[in-house]
């Protein structure tokens, strides 16, 4: 923890800590701790608060009732608040003895989702007097079951753990086995958001999320450093021709599995076979190697600075933003993912084409392949989509990103470095083909696109399987329904509230 300078607590009443005079509560006086969570958020959440009638201090006082933090442990937050009152904790002289509760932030969130302050449960307060010992097991540890109420991270102490079951996972997707494979992601998920690395079985006794099979995978890597499952799989037949096989753009697995049954097991099979292919398996079979190499994070970027200068010239004051795991902190991707919008609500209708048009005229789309809005909120209400698709505006598209023979890619008159050089049939050449998908949200919309598309794809759909049986709500890319109204949000922040969930930045939604 980083020591912080002792301040004097005040026990006067200043303009900030008689809000309690007009408070719909006035029993509850809150600080929001800043330590952990950030000046802003902290900001965002006090507005919350007080527009919903809570009292909120940003001054540390003898008057304050309830503490509340995030991230912090109730170790943590007892030596802060010695810090600030001399030792005293908050307590006596300066406080009313056993007046002031340390509390985590879900009890903040809950609060602001009731409209009134909820009961204090024990699952609410930061315990104090606890400290985790080298080698105790993880199972005292408390880790919630929903994948939405974790912070993961995208480096964690369980990657092979974790590749073992993904691979499993992976497997049962490929076999449209859906059940078993999200049981695999959600084990692998747990283990990405525990704190220490998982060396013996024993440990992960009275966590969530690890079903039977999941155990046995994990105890056997664990003591023969291999599962044979996960080996046997990996070098099947079968799972190296579908993992190929989709790997071709406007390939799925239903598709994939026909053609395994015919004797197709690569793509050089596929192009000898004579089938008659889409444009979107033809593109996806033509630029195949490319489609599969890993896109940087500076490719990414790259090809924002040209998404940027098309929709500005069709449509100026337009908003930008790169989504997806680049968004979550990733350096590579499979694909690259903007979210398109613009401030002015309505102006945004008919973009794509507009886009897609300048696009083509400038030469930088190899495959495109548009699709209007078709979500009418007005004339269709919260009815749950028959899948997790949304319905916006958007183009699923192949880009021509330029380079030149060093591996510079020059885009919008500025150098970037890549260190990478195509190879073709005919050796070298100065562009790669590169995945690019558009979408255009209205702007009442943009907090739940945001949400919905920087993924990860377990986090989105714990957090829709969260407010369908926690909340009796639907959430979807454009919407928060509670079966009474739509409940509006201009930021993730507001979402996270409307959902009593603690806020998940991005770089933590990685399961």
């Amino acid at each position: 923890m980083v020591p912080l300078k002792r301040r004097k607590v005040n026990c006067s009443v200043t303009s900030d800590s008689s809000g309690d005079r007009t408070s719909k509560f006035p029993g509850v006086v809150i600080y929001l701790l800043e330590r952990k969570m950030g000046a802003s958020r902290r900001a965002f959440l006090t507005r919350l608060g007080r527009g919903k009638g809570f009292n909120i201090e940003y001054s540390l006082s003898c008057f304050i009732t309830h503490i509340v933090s995030e991230n912090n442990s109730g170790e943590e937050v007892r030596t802060w608040l010695d810090l600030q009152t001399g030792g005293q904790g908050g307590e006596g002289r300066t406080a009313r003895p056993g007046s002031v509760h340390l509390l985590d932030i879900v009890w903040y969130t809950e609060s602001m989702h009731a409209g009134i302050p909820v009961i204090i449960l024990d699952r609410h307060r930061l315990q104090v007097g606890y400290s985790q010992k080298p080698g105790l097991e993880l199972a005292v540890v408390s880790v919630p079951s929903y994948a939405c109420q974790r912070h993961t991270p995208l480096l964690h102490h369980n990657i092979t753990l974790t590749d073992a079951l993904s691979i499993l996972a992976e497997n049962a997707e490929l076999g449209e086995n859906e059940g078993r494979g999200v049981a695999f992601r959600r084990a692998a998920a747990l283990l990405k958001s525990l704190p220490q690395e998982v060396r013996g079985a024993e440990q992960l006794r009275g966590l969530p999320c690890l079903g039977e099979h999941s155990l046995r995978v994990i105890k056997e890597v664990l003591e023969d450093g291999v599962s044979l499952e996960v080996e046997t799989t990996t070098h099947s037949e079968q799972f190296k021709a579908m993992k190929a096989l989709t790997g071709i753009f406007g390939v799925g697995a239903k598709t994939a599995d026909r053609w395994f049954r015919e004797g197709i097991h690569t793509p050089s099979d596929l192009q000898r076979s004579g089938h008659t292919l889409n444009r979107a398996q033809r593109a996806g079979l033509q630029y195949y190697d490319e489609l599969n190499l890993p896109v940087t994070k500076s490719e990414a970027v790259a090809i924002g600075q040209i998404v940027e200068r098309a929709v500005h010239a069709v449509l100026p004051g337009a908003e930008i933003t790169l989504i997806g795991g680049f968004r979550r902190g990733k350096q590579t991707g499979h694909d690259v993912d903007f979210l398109i919008t613009h401030p002015d609500e309505g102006r945004e209708e008919g973009l794509m084409p507009k886009v897609v048009s300048w696009l083509e005229a400038q030469g930088f789309l190899l495959y495109q392949k548009t699709t209007g809005n078709s979500y009418l909120e007005s004339k269709e209400g919260p009815a749950r989509p028959a899948s997790n698709m949304d319905r916006f505006e958007r183009c699923f598209s192949i880009f021509r990103l330029s380079t030149d023979n060093e591996g510079r890619e020059i885009q919008t008159g500025r150098e970037i470095q890549t260190g990478r050089e195509i190879q073709t049939g005919d050796g070298p050449r100065s562009w790669r083909a590169v995945r690019v998908d558009l979408v255009v949200s209205p702007y009442s919309q943009f907090a739940f696109a945001l949400l919905g598309w920087t993924g990860s794809k377990l986090f989105e759909r714990e957090l829709r399987r969260w407010a369908v049986h926690e909340k009796a709500m639907t959430l979807s890319s454009h919407a928060l329904y509670d079966r009474k109204r739509y409940l509006r949000a201009s930021s993730e922040e507001e979402i996270f509230a409307h959902l009593g969930l603690e806020y998940i930045p991005p770089c933590d939604r990685n399961a």
